[in-house]
């Protein structure tokens, strides 16, 4: 391993939650290298639609130590969100190394960890925060007659707007806050330009109260946090009711339907027998973490799951993940939220010492 590059810690990913992690390493005065797979800043942000918006206002949408700016005209669109960590990462300096894809981590000796690059490049380190996110796994549920359907078939990772889709007939499947907000996206656009709408959901969609926004989800995740409630933001609701999301509902563009049970060559078909033309179907089915890298590692799962207590593995001494969602730290995949997670994972990574060299 003498050609490989030794450090305290190696941060994989250069999105939100890897920038969380390297201003707290830097605060520490840690040695590490953040490695990031995209070509440029902002993780997960350039890959989306235009009119997405955040949650909460830029004053509560912001990483430890530097307030995201302020923006006219309603809360941050994601053009904001990636200038604010483009500009974040300028300035603590933060050492990202780009379009570096880590193929696998794989565990060295005694007790640290060698990361190995698609390029054949190495780092050993002590320490392993992994904070790859979501959004290159897109997840597709399987349904019968998907195969033989001929129309357009998109994930949300790859919806870009609704100028494409305009006198068409499309349906949106999902009923969290990304299909709502396509929907909504959509509503206005098909109807002015005689398309066809239709929104799928497995149940009937559930709005949070008209005045939550992603302050108040942050304060119920940090209370469920301090309480250990097991409950926290899914009992409040499903979809934020951002502004687009609110016209579309108010002037009645947003009539969920519940989801229909297989494919025919030209539409869908629901389970009574009803059968509908279409020429798109858009998937808001979510994402599953990106964790490919970590294969070689066996780490523990239950459900799918690795098996985490905040971002710590338990089983893997030294590793930890950061973002990917609640499971491995309330509200560890916002903005907001990942701050506390990053200091607890660089916290107990550094504790590890530093005797990588």
């Amino acid at each position: 391993m003498n050609d490989a590059r030794s450090t305290d810690v190696v941060v994989i990913g250069g999105g939100q939650a890897g920038l969380a992690a390297g201003f707290h390493l830097t605060r520490a005065g840690a040695d590490f290298e953040i490695l990031d797979a995209s070509h440029g800043p902002g993780g997960a942000w350039p890959h989306t639609w235009p009119s997405l918006r955040l949650f909460s206002p830029a004053d509560y949408s912001s990483l430890p130590g530097r307030r995201m700016p302020r923006t006219d005209g309603g809360n941050p669109d994601a053009s904001h969100v990636v200038e604010y960590l483009r500009g974040y990462e300028e300035y603590y300096g933060l050492p990202v190394r780009r379009e570096v894809p880590v193929a696998a981590v794989e565990r060295g000796d005694p007790d640290g960890f060698v990361v190995h690059a698609v390029d054949g490049r190495r780092w050993r380190a002590r320490a392993v925060i992994s904070a790859t996110g979501t959004w290159s796994r897109p997840f597709v549920p399987t349904c019968p007659g998907i195969a033989a359907f001929r129309g357009e078939q998109i994930h949300s990772a790859a919806y870009r707007g609704p100028e494409p889709f305009g006198g068409r007939r499309v349906v949106v499947v999902g009923g969290a806050n990304s299909g709502a907000q396509i929907a909504a996206d959509l509503a206005g656009h098909l109807e002015e330009s005689h398309g066809e709408l239709t929104w799928c959901t497995t149940e009937p969609p559930r709005y949070l109260p008209d005045h939550v926004d992603g302050r108040e989800l942050f304060r119920v995740a940090s209370a469920s946090v301090r309480s250990g409630s097991s409950g926290g933001v899914a009992e409040l609701g499903d979809i934020v009711v951002v502004p687009p999301v609110r016209a579309a509902r108010d002037a009645g563009l947003l009539a969920a339907t519940p989801m229909f049970t297989r494919f025919h060559p030209d539409g869908v078909e629901w389970d009574d027998g009803r059968r509908e033309r279409v020429d798109a179907v858009i998937w808001c089915t979510g994402f599953r973490p990106a964790l490919g890298h970590l294969r070689g590692l066996g780490l523990p799962r239950v459900g799918g799951r690795v098996v985490a207590e905040g971002p710590a593995v338990p089983d893997v001494p030294g590793l930890f993940l950061l973002g990917y969602g609640d499971w491995c730290g309330a509200a560890s995949a916002t903005l907001i939220g990942v701050g506390q997670w990053a200091k607890a994972a660089v916290t107990a990574a550094l504790a590890r010492g530093s005797g990588a060299r």
